[in-house]
């Protein structure tokens, strides 16, 4: 059993700030987490990629020179307390909207308060607008004038890519900052911190027991914020002037864990993107481990089932034209079943897909036909290829010199060229010799030697 007492292994700094931050008794009704969010980055946790000695936030922060920026990570990764502690470093008022609740008038409102803090106090604000990707292009807009003329110093906060949610003009004036997971080392800081804090406030002692520490650090999965929030819980529940914080009672608070992710967010994204590289790396034991991932967050199996449809084509193509059947067959069964027998259904599917030969030559194939598609659309179809719909197009060659090729030797019109002019010996399609695309190569190559031969004699007459 770990015993963690006030004089336990305990940082000193932090051990100070809690002893003389009177913030924490003022208001004995803050959640923990915001008990214990650091006022420096002496006793900010985390982030060290970022905010190592020497390193351009870090001198910026210190020197109270800090520009405008964009902190993208997970929850509870350290991105509104390291916006304070900007604020208070710069000598600046925070002002703080949140996307999901801010509307345009409020955006108004902060950018006024902060004009008139700027004209009447010589004091900048510090703008803090938490899941900043929420907020529309027009609402996003309107910060452009004021972090270009000063009036804000800019802080978006997001969970999700920048590159993808947030206007380029806003990611030209900001600079983006990633934040990561925190480590089970961080945390275990931070919950050493936690009990220090709990202690001393309320009086007693805390044990928490191996056991219950691993589950409480495996529950946080980098999350400071929901690491606090369960420990918190397991202590409320707990009475006496000694309180034992086991595995039972992280359980009783918090369940066993979950994972859930955004379904539209990156976390989603990353699990269906491992999802289909393992299928595409012939790799089923992981592309299973996958697939149930996205099935403990919530995720929707028939999502899966459409990802491997595209893995059919893209991936698989010829050389199994089999497997695309097959998913079709899985999401059939999903949809007459329901999920206990179809999402077997799925993992069938997904684990002859793994093992499958693979080929992206008609993927690859098709690409090229696209570009150049949208480069040649000006050229016209030979009239050998064109159909003639009335004795007016008869006239004017519409489908003359046409060979049908049912009627030549082997159903095949040797030599006959299906393209414009100018593209006759274009080569898209290069079948590999996986699967059964080696017999569609051995056929094709076939095909070419008897268009060969057909254009020698065409030469030599």
């Amino acid at each position: 059993m770990a015993n963690i007492t006030p004089n336990g292994s305990l940082p000193l700094d932090f051990a100070d700030e809690v002893n003389n931050d009177t913030d924490i008794e003022r208001d004995e009704f803050q959640p923990l987490a915001a008990k214990l969010r650091p006022k420096t980055l002496a006793n900010y946790q985390g982030q060290q990629h970022i905010l190592s000695p020497g390193m351009p936030l870090t001198l910026a922060i210190e020197q109270g020179k800090c520009h405008s920026v964009i902190f993208w990570g997970p929850p509870g990764t350290g991105k509104t307390t390291l916006a304070e502690i900007i604020a208070s470093h710069a000598n600046a008022e925070v002002e703080r909207l949140s996307a999901v609740t801010s509307g345009i008038k409020d955006i108004r409102q902060a950018i006024e308060n902060a004009k008139q803090r700027l004209q009447r106090q010589q004091k900048r604000t510090v703008l803090f607008v938490d899941e900043v990707h929420r907020f529309n292009k027009g609402q996003q807009d309107a910060f452009l004038p004021f972090i270009e003329d000063g009036t804000i110093i800019f802080i978006g906060a997001t969970t999700e890519n920048p590159a993808f949610e947030l206007n380029q003009a806003v990611l030209s004036r900001a600079r983006v900052y990633t934040l990561k997971k925190l480590t089970r080392a961080d945390l275990t800081i931070i919950l050493k911190r936690a009990c220090n804090n709990e202690q001393r406030s309320k009086k007693v002692t805390i044990n928490i027991e191996d056991k219950a520490e691993h589950q409480l650090l495996t529950l946080a999965n980098g999350d400071a914020r929901r690491l606090l929030n369960v420990f918190e819980n397991c202590v409320d529940i707990l009475s006496g002037a000694l309180k034992t914080v086991t595995l039972e009672t992280v359980v009783q608070v918090a369940g066993n864990k979950v994972a859930l992710y955004d379904k539209g967010g990156d976390a989603f994204y990353d699990l269906i993107s491992a999802f289909h590289k393992s299928v595409r790396g012939s790799s089923p034991d992981a592309a299973l481990y996958w697939y149930a991932r996205i099935l403990a967050g919530g995720g929707d199996a028939l999502y899966v089932a459409r990802r491997l449809l595209a893995i059919a084509s893209e991936d698989i193509g010829n050389a199994d034209p089999r497997a695309m059947q097959l998913a079709i067959n899985a999401w059939d069964t999903f949809q007459r079943v329901g999920p206990s027998e179809g999402e077997r259904a799925i993992a069938q599917a997904t684990v002859y897909m793994a093992l499958a030969p693979k080929s992206n030559a008609v993927y690859m194939a098709f690409n090229q036909a696209k570009e150049l598609a949208k480069n040649t659309s000006e050229l016209d179809v030979p009239f050998h290829l064109k159909n003639a719909t009335s004795s007016i197009t008869k006239e004017l060659g519409h489908g003359s010199e046409y060979r049908y090729a049912h009627n030549e030797d082997n159903g095949f019109a040797a030599g006959e060229n299906y393209f414009p002019e100018s593209l006759q010996h274009t080569s898209l399609y290069h079948p590999t010799d996986r699967g059964l695309e080696k017999q569609l190569k051995d056929k094709q190559h076939y095909l070419n030697e008897l268009n060969r031969q057909s254009n020698e004699k065409r030469y030599d007459k």
